[in-house]
């Protein structure tokens, strides 16, 4: 059973009320399960609008930002527990050894890089925790694709693919997350010495 999630997601509401409506759907979802949230600490964007909307239900927040970012990011004040760390890969590492699981919601580079580094720690091994994306609106269609090219044209193994679940529906991505199990694959390198592709 998963009891802490770290979110990615933008500092920005971006352009459609629907990604803040998503995310206040998410923090309702964690609040009848239990389910407390870890995300990036500050008080803008989709990132404040999922620490309100725990916080207004009674949820446990906690948040995880580096020192170079607390006047930037405008750091949440009302949070149940605030880590300020020395750098973005600490912060990084953090909100991964807090989490159970990882879910992006809309976002730019920061979410994207956040995404990504916890896909690389699965692909590795590093990390063998399940990871989601929360599709709203079809935010995500081009960067699925982008995964889906990659695995058809061999750069990333079908099994590496699959640790990334996608969905519109929050109440269905948690249930892909909570039986995601890893699958073991051989790296692209191995096969190549044992000729096997």
């Amino acid at each position: 059973m998963l009891k802490t999630i770290c979110v990615f997601c933008g500092s920005s509401l971006g352009s459609d009320p629907a990604y803040a409506a998503g995310a206040i759907k998410l923090t309702e979802l964690f609040l009848t399960k239990g389910i407390s949230l870890v995300y990036g600490g500050a008080n803008v964007g989709l990132m404040r609008v999922l620490a309100d909307g725990m916080l207004a239900g009674g949820g446990r927040v906690t948040g995880v930002m580096p020192k170079s970012l607390v006047a930037r990011e405008v750091a949440h004040t009302r949070l149940t527990e605030m880590h300020i760390v020395d750098s973005m890969q600490e912060r990084k590492l953090l909100m991964a050894e807090l989490s159970d699981a990882f879910i992006a919601l809309p976002g730019a580079y920061g979410t994207f890089d956040e995404l990504f580094e916890v896909l690389t720690w699965n692909q590795l091994g590093i990390v063998v925790k399940p990871i989601g994306l929360f599709n709203i609106k079809g935010y995500f269609n081009p960067l699925i694709r982008m995964t889906d090219l990659a695995a058809e044209d061999k750069f990333l193994r079908p099994e590496h693919r699959s640790i990334l679940q996608v969905d519109v529906d929050t109440e269905a991505l948690l249930g892909k997350l909570e039986a995601w199990h890893p699958v073991t694959a051989e790296k692209w390198i191995e096969g190549l010495k044992e000729g096997k592709i």
